[in-house]
């Protein structure tokens, strides 16, 4: 079986990924490795060169590397500075990439080709004239930005996988959904660390207002003034995006909180071994997203920890979370719509203080669900079924 896996985004680089928040890469790297350990001849089409055992195809740069020394810029600098021109160069890169793989399709050289992450939106229309089956995995909800939701109901024939059921919710009931597959992490990335300090609740992520920071913020404020003789501490992790499209989010909601007392913030934490240790030792990890998670990979790795999540009833968090694991908030919202910001605090405060979750217990559901074996196998199940059907 030949597969062709494209993950046409950016950052998909060896230059770029080690600065960037971008867990499609991670996911689409364990992906390749896992089927090539199935048997599976597998071919990933990225813009740059990335760290992998698979045959990599890479797009030609070197006009955009042009222009990026013209201007004396980095990748991450022309995205600040000119989105617009950053993305109209992007998906030049992205329609060369996915002209190959369904190139390399029709000439026989794939089986299958499977489009991986959000710029699949150029590789729609093109679909019908890739004479193999081609499937698509959407790594936002369906309905998320208006270049998406406006197309993929055009495309609902298609064959598409969801990483959640709350992420089909964006699309039309009639969806052709060939398979759901929630996403998994190496046993050996993430584990519980013994005797956990537990004196912290942990926030990892990007930091954007609908990942709901200064929620919780307001909760572990509020929380340790209803329980004086017990002080939580909240630690921040992830990368703010300060100067970024006129982004305010970090300099006025965020850092005016930051006190190295009870808010503290560890900057961007990348490395897997650190990771382990700050959601490890977390009482508990929290998730206050306020846009529906088409998934929420932090689930997975707090769980992997050991550690028990705390989240809002938001996309796919309510799916992910059991009452073993974590415990889930309800948002609140004012009569004419906008969040109750006050009571949705109160009520991230009261699944804290109810917080009993067993350590084992979120392992155990990590081992069970979310490993990147059950992941790699769910894929490869499916590719051969819909080569059986094509």
């Amino acid at each position: 079986m030949r597969i062709g896996l494209v993950v046409p985004h950016i950052f998909m680089q060896r230059e770029i990924l080690p600065h960037v928040i971008f867990s499609p890469a991670d996911l689409a790297l364990r992906l390749a490795g896992g089927l090539r350990a199935l048997g599976a001849e597998v071919t990933l089409f990225t813009p740059g060169p990335v760290d992998t055992d698979v045959v990599n195809i890479t797009a030609d740069m070197s006009y955009f590397e042009q222009e990026l020394a013209g201007r004396d810029d980095t990748y991450m600098d022309l995205l600040k500075k000119h989105p617009f021109t950053f993305v109209s160069l992007a998906r030049q890169v992205q329609s060369e990439l996915i002209a190959k793989a369904y190139q390399m399709a029709n000439d026989g050289e794939l089986d299958l080709v499977h489009i991986y992450t959000n710029e699949e939106d150029i590789a729609l229309p093109f679909a019908s004239l890739c004479a193999k089956p081609v499937v698509f995995t959407h790594h936002d909800p369906f309905n998320f930005l208006v270049k998406y939701k406006n197309v993929f109901p055009k495309y609902k024939s298609l064959n598409w996988i969801s990483m959640s059921l709350a992420q089909r919710q964006g699309m039309p009931p009639d969806t052709n959904w060939v398979a759901n597959i929630y996403h998994g992490l190496t046993d050996d990335s993430l584990a519980p660390v013994k005797n956990p300090t537990n004196d912290y609740v942990a926030y990892l992520g990007r930091i954007i207002e609908p990942k709901g920071v200064h929620l919780a913020i307001d909760a572990i404020k509020l929380y340790n003034a209803e329980h004086p003789s017990d002080t939580l501490k909240l630690r921040i992790a992830g990368k703010h995006y300060a100067g970024h499209k006129k982004d305010t989010y970090w300099q006025t909601q965020i850092l005016p909180h930051i006190d190295d007392t009870i808010i503290f913030y560890d900057g961007f934490i990348g490395d897997s071994a650190k990771k382990r240790e700050f959601l490890g030792n977390a009482r508990a990890v929290i998730v206050p997203s306020l846009f529906d998670e088409p998934f929420g990979l932090i689930n997975i790795e707090a769980l992997a920890c050991g550690t028990p999540v705390v989240g809002l009833d938001s996309g796919a968090i309510p799916e992910l979370i059991t009452d073993r694991t974590g415990k889930i908030a309800k948002k609140q919202f004012n009569s004419d719509g906008s969040l109750d910001v006050s009571a949705t605090a109160k009520n991230l405060v009261s699944v804290l203080s109810e917080l009993d979750t067993l350590r084992t217990e979120c392992r155990q559901a990590y081992e069970q669900h979310y490993t990147a074996d059950k992941m790699c196998q769910a894929h490869y199940n499916l590719y051969l079924r819909l080569l059986d059907n094509h």
